[in-house]
C-alpha cells in the first residue's frame, strides 16, 4: 500500500514539475533570446564604430599625404571632409590641421574657431588641451591678457601634460601686457 501511495505522489510531483516548466519555457525562450540579441547588437556596433573609424583614419591618412605633396591648401578639404564625417578622434584631428593651416594663412580668427573646436570634440583630454593651448598660443599677438589667462590657466595645472608651455606662455602674456614682474 505504501508503494502505492508513493507511486501517486511520485506522479503527482512530476506533473507539478511539467506544469512548472511549461509555465517558465516562454520566460526561459524570451530571456535567450534578449541575450542573443544584445550579444549580436554589441558586436554590431562595436564593427560598426571599427569600420566608421577605419575610414577616417583612411580619409585623414590620404589628406596628410595631399598635404605632403601638393600643399596644406590643397588638402585643407579633405581635412574638412574628415571633421564633418569622421569619427571624435580623427574629427579633432583634422580640425587641428584644419586650424594649423589657417594660422598659415594669417588666417587668425578663423585657425582659433577651428582649434576650439577641435577641443570640444577630443575624445582625449590630451589632444584637446593641445588644442586648447594652440588656440591661446594663436591668439597670443591679438587677444587681451584676461583671454589669454583664461585659456592657459587650466593647462598649467599640476597633471596637465602642457603645464610648462602654459606657464611660459602666460609669462609671455603678461610681458606683452607690461608686467614684468608677474612675468618672472
Amino acid at each position: 500500500m505504501v508503494d502505492v501511495f508513493d507511486e501517486v505522489e511520485e506522479q503527482l510531483r512530476s506533473e507539478r514539475y511539467q506544469s512548472l516548466a511549461m509555465k517558465s519555457l516562454p520566460w526561459l525562450g524570451a530571456l535567450a533570446a534578449v541575450a542573443v540579441i544584445g550579444v549580436g547588437g554589441y558586436w554590431g556596433w562595436t564593427s560598426y564604430q571599427t569600420d566608421q573609424a577605419n575610414k577616417a583614419s583612411e580619409s585623414y591618412q590620404t589628406a596628410l599625404e595631399t598635404a605632403q605633396k601638393q600643399g596644406p591648401d590643397k588638402a585643407f578639404g579633405q581635412f574638412k571632409a574628415v571633421a564633418d564625417g569622421g569619427a571624435n578622434g580623427y574629427k579633432a584631428l583634422a580640425l587641428l590641421q584644419m586650424g594649423d593651416i589657417r594660422l598659415d594663412q594669417n588666417k587668425t580668427q578663423e585657425a582659433v574657431g577651428y582649434f576650439d573646436a577641435a577641443a570640444k570634440a577630443s575624445p582625449s583630454p590630451v589632444l584637446g588641451d593641445l588644442a586648447r593651448l594652440k588656440s591661446a598660443f594663436a591668439l597670443m599677438d591679438t587677444a587681451s591678457y584676461k583671454d589669454i589667462e583664461s585659456r592657459l590657466t587650466p593647462l598649467a595645472g599640476e597633471k596637465s601634460p602642457y603645464r610648462v608651455y602654459a606657464r611660459e606662455a602666460m609669462a609671455f602674456a603678461k610681458l606683452q601686457a607690461g608686467d614684468v614682474a608677474g612675468a618672472r
